[in-house]
């Protein structure tokens, strides 16, 4: 199936859905990685409509309770010419019958993140390498639960972080290999991204049109906007996490040691709400989750790290990273680099300048493959990197190390708020081997 029919796919332009890539990658061996998937709504989609798109994967079977996610993902597989895959529903514990298979070697879970824990430890213990949307878990606990399974078992456990692909944040870290920025001191990144019209929705379309939210919308709204009622923290730390933590080397030879988080007042979600639907019951709820949360956290070799949480607010979309050193820095909110005795004292380079200069391998490689992805192409990358890890039997080049280490600050910043802004030591997943770990994130255009 080409691009080119796959975009005249009706059900899922309707939807909403991002269109995927027309690149397909060609088994190396000729085997072929057998996927079940854990929930297809949009998120889930997505991933199932990168899989139809390679001939070296099988969609052996899908689970979601809900039969409008369902008739959608069976639609696009028979529209593609695969065979039917086998279907599951019917409950929350539904998907444990898919894991009875033995004919499938990996998962991919897209559910609401309160159930990711859970899951993925099931379909550990079944047998199945993991490959998981964010959050892995809900307290520090059950982060140490994924860690403790996955090593228990011998299944890999990965985190889709696909923003540690983007193509701009990986050229930055082929500069910060190649000592453009000098040694490292200080890196910020986030999520900053109006979500109001993804928090709340009419019932009827995923993204806005009206200011309902749980079992009377669609999608994220269903479960999403809960945890910004109940819940003060950074809710989505892993788009700036999982980029600084390249550019560090955390589980590599560095390590987060502890955070601190301080959360401003919440007016924003309310006054949406009120501006939409004057007089909705939904402007009156008591949002517990601040309009913008930053977190700071320490590195054992003296870096520092901020984070910020924005989701409430209008605003441009920004994951507001900086990359500092002792030679310069990038800024991607002014789109802007900075390098000591190259360019003009106290001014300005265009970024652009130097991002195609140092554009990663990966990008320079694969960029055809990636052509029409989700999210500028990014999500090709992180999918393909858990699929190529699963057929040359390799480490996925985001571990399970890494994974809970970019999600636990969700956890650890909710504790910090609530005990007014208390610092936390951050958890050694790695128990001591961060120090020997070596990198194996993208280091050069293997696809890993």
């Amino acid at each position: 199936m080409n691009r080119k029919d796959f975009i005249k796919t009706g059900a899922i332009a309707a939807a909403g859905f991002t269109i995927l890539p027309s690149g397909t990658l060609f088994a190396k061996s000729g085997a072929k990685v057998r996927l079940g998937f854990i929930g297809v709504g949009a998120r889930g989609m997505s991933h199932i409509s990168e899989a139809i798109l390679r001939d070296d994967t099988e969609i052996v079977a899908i689970c979601d309770i809900q039969e409008r996610s369902l008739n959608i993902c069976r639609t696009e597989i028979a529209k593609s010419g695969r065979p039917a895959a086998k279907e599951y529903t019917g409950g929350l514990d539904a998907y444990k019958r898919l894991l009875e298979h033995k004919d499938i070697d990996a998962v991919i879970i897209a559910t609401p993140w309160q159930y990711h824990h859970s899951q993925a430890v099931n379909s550990m213990l079944a047998g199945k390498h993991v490959g998981c949307e964010v959050i892995a878990g809900l307290s520090v606990k059950e982060h140490w639960d994924v860690v403790n399974t996955s090593e228990k078992t011998g299944m890999h456990y990965s985190t889709l972080e696909n923003v540690c692909y983007r193509r701009d944040v990986m050229a930055v870290l082929n500069m910060v290999r190649q000592n453009v920025f000098g040694e490292m001191l200080h890196a910020e990144g986030g999520y900053q991204h109006d979500l109001r019209n993804v928090l709340f929705n009419n019932g009827k379309q995923i993204y806005g049109g009206g200011v309902e939210f749980g079992p009377n919308a669609l999608s994220e709204a269903q479960w999403r906007t809960q945890f910004n009622i109940d819940q003060d923290g950074d809710l989505y730390p892993t788009h700036g996490a999982g980029p600084v933590m390249q550019y560090f080397d955390i589980n590599r030879g560095n390590r987060f040691t502890n955070l601190v988080s301080f959360s401003s007042k919440a007016r924003g979600l309310a006054a949406y709400v009120e501006k939409e639907s004057p007089g909705h019951p939904n402007a009156k709820i008591n949002y517990k989750n601040g309009d913008v949360t930053q977190t700071m956290m320490n590195c054992a070799n003296g870096e520092t790290v901020m984070l910020t949480h924005d989701t409430h607010l209008p605003r441009p979309y920004s994951l507001g990273f900086r990359v500092q050193g002792t030679k310069g820095l990038w800024m991607d909110v002014n789109k802007s680099i900075h390098v000591e005795g190259v360019s003009k004292p106290h001014a300005w380079d265009e970024a652009k300048i130097w991002l195609d200069k140092y554009d990663h391998p990966l990008w320079k490689k694969y960029e055809k493959e990636a052509l029409g992805a989700g999210h500028g192409g990014m999500d090709w990358f992180v999918f393909n990197g858990f699929i190529e890890a699963i057929k040359q039997k390799k480490t996925p080049p985001i571990d399970v190390y890494d994974s809970v280490t970019m999600s636990v600050i969700l956890p650890l910043s909710t504790k910090s708020l609530e005990e007014g802004n208390k610092p936390q030591e951050f958890p050694d997943f790695t128990r001591g081997k961060w120090k020997s770990r070596k990198n194996v994130f993208a280091l050069d255009d293997s696809g890993l």
